[in-house]
């Protein structure tokens, strides 16, 4: 076997260096067979780093290239586009994380992480020279999307997806749209007419002719891939089957009904702040209000803090306030969650308003008592170190946000993951926050985790900004990661067509022979497949069985030297 390897190893700053001694391994990784030039750099994926390894690959007349750093998650493209640039096929490049898998978990152990990396390097080497150069094919996409959800990150989605001369379906379950801020007066902090800004995104929206709005309607059916899906709307008239090259989640999310929980659907005085915002739409203005905060959140079985309910208490705290100046408006709470500087200056212009504040702790919770057409909060107050009494003529719930009921049908439809409180899962929180794992479907707003109006905007804009990206340049590259069978070993009996997650194999008839094949659009390169086969028909490109093999017999050897 002729090739010559490269090996470059990243002190990664202190990240890997402090536990790795990297000139160690360098020097270790000259001995491997097939390595024609081994180096460091203090940060390979800087500049200066990916310049000295292009200068090595044509000095040293490299074919392939393995680098040992962090995260191939974040950084493989990076190293993959200096290899094509150095003349060196992108799939000749294999990527060792010494960082993730070895120094930071064995930071306290430089000598076992050092060897732990030579053994990674060791293996990243063996596989290198099995790997063979492969093409990326590519896909037609059809330049229409469909956004599902019709409150106001699906809307702002929409808008800005027509607004680029893109075809979109708009589906919405209930016969409005605008979700939740159809049921509020302002957006808080910033005091925004709610019903204001929805009117004009939908009015945008139904101005164009490339919208398409499906009221009373919802998703029963999707089928395909990225730029090819076929996505099945059931409305009033039917089922309608749409093809899209895209598709946006804006499914939104639903208010926690607290039922048993200080006296909610006992007690006709104790609402929440939804029904307390069509109160005050109403013209309403009662006058003595204690709010609970936290109430069915931050707690045993739903750990998580919805973030807007804080400013949404302030808010509407400071309109009772401001409408009724003789009136006891009272907060109780166990933190104010008031992040940013317009929600801390609404905290302060409601503390100056004259609403008082008083702090309850999980062990100690307020207790609600009804007396007639009006109730009585006894708290004890932390901050006072008493029990206070409270009267009230309402008594308003701040509630968490909650994931459709839904959320886990749309999930299994589009074959995209949930958290365990059913909030659809994003395929990195800092690196693709609009995108899923499943390629060609994009996730905005509530749908995702609670988020404020403002929030929701962003969102849908920049997932309609993503999905847009496929569907103007009118194509998607597939990348040479695909499973493929050999028809000559292929027995047609079908254990890859029911392992595959993604639906990517079926059974066809190849020459008068019945064999697998895998539609490389639609495969992830996941390797279910692979270990399904009982008679070794299925690879998968830069994963092969031999390539694998290799892995471990060089895992073993290394062991044995360094036993010695």
């Amino acid at each position: 076997m002729m090739v010559r390897i490269g090996v470059f190893i990243c002190h990664c700053g202190h990240n890997i260096a402090s536990a790795v001694d990297v000139e160690e391994v360098v020097e270790y990784a000259k001995t491997l067979p097939w390595v024609a030039h081994a180096g460091h750099n203090l940060y390979s994926c800087s500049e200066e780093g990916l310049g000295s390894i292009k200068r090595s690959i044509t000095e040293n007349k490299l074919d392939r290239v393995v680098v040992a750093a962090c995260t191939p998650r974040t950084h493989e493209p990076l190293f993959r586009r200096a290899c094509e640039q150095a003349g060196i096929n992108k799939y000749l490049f294999e990527f060792v994380n010494i960082r993730e898998h070895c120094s930071w978990i064995h930071a306290k152990e430089p000598k076992e992480a050092t060897e732990k990396a030579k053994k990674l390097v060791a293996m990243g080497v063996a596989k290198a020279a099995l790997l063979k150069p492969q093409t990326e094919s590519e896909a037609g996409v059809i330049p229409t999307a469909v956004v599902i959800g019709g409150g106001i990150s699906g809307l702002v989605a929409a808008a800005s997806l027509v607004e680029q001369g893109i075809e979109t379906h708009l589906v919405e379950q209930t016969d409005r749209l605008g979700g939740l801020l159809c049921d509020i007066t302002t957006i808080g902090p910033e005091g925004r007419h709610a019903r204001t800004l929805v009117k004009d995104v939908v009015q945008k929206l139904e101005a164009s002719p490339k919208t398409h709005i499906h009221r009373k309607a919802r998703v029963s059916d999707v089928k395909g891939f990225i730029g090819s899906f076929e996505v099945t709307i059931e409305g009033c008239d039917g089922p309608t089957k749409v093809p899209a090259g895209a598709i946006i989640v804006a499914t939104g999310t639903r208010e926690f009904a607290p039922t048993g929980e200080y006296g909610f659907g006992e007690h006709p005085q104790v609402i929440t702040q939804l029904e307390l915002e069509r109160k005050l739409a109403m013209g309403e203005k009662p006058k003595r209000v204690v709010f609970i905060t936290c109430v069915g959140s931050r707690q045993p079985g739903r750990e998580y803090c919805s973030r807007v309910c804080c400013n949404v208490t302030l808010k509407n705290a400071l309109a009772l306030s401001k409408a009724s100046p003789d009136s006891r408006i009272r907060v109780i709470h166990r933190d104010i969650m008031s992040s940013g500087s317009a929600a801390e200056k609404l905290y302060k212009e409601t503390s100056d308003s004259g609403v008082r504040f008083l702090r309850y702790g999980l062990e100690r919770p307020p207790e609600v008592v009804s007396d007639g057409d009006r109730v009585n909060v006894i708290v004890y107050d932390e901050t006072l170190d008493e029990v206070v009494s409270l009267d009230a003529d309402l008594v308003v719930l701040a509630v968490p946000m909650l994931p459709p009921d839904d959320s886990e049908v749309t999930g299994k439809l589009l074959k995209v993951p949930r958290d365990k409180f059913g909030f659809f899962l994003e395929a990195h929180v800092k690196l693709r926050p609009v995108e899923f794992a499943t390629d060609g479907v994009f996730i905005c707003g509530s749908a995702r985790w609670p988020v404020n109006a403002r929030e929701c905007i962003w969102q849908g804009m920049a997932a309609a900004a993503k999905a847009s990206i496929p569907i103007k340049e009118g194509k998607v590259v597939i990348q040479a990661i695909t499973a493929e069978v050999d028809p000559e070993k292929c027995a047609a009996c079908g254990n890859c067509v029911l392992a595959c997650p993604y639906e990517a194999i079926e059974i066809v008839d190849q020459d008068g022979n019945r064999a697998a094949k895998v539609n490389e659009a639609q495969c992830k390169g996941c390797g279910t497949c692979v270990a399904a086969c009982h008679n070794d028909a299925v690879s998968q490109k830069g994963f092969t069985s031999g390539q694998l093999g290799a892995m471990i017999d060089a895992l073993v050897k290394a062991s044995l030297e360094g036993s010695r």
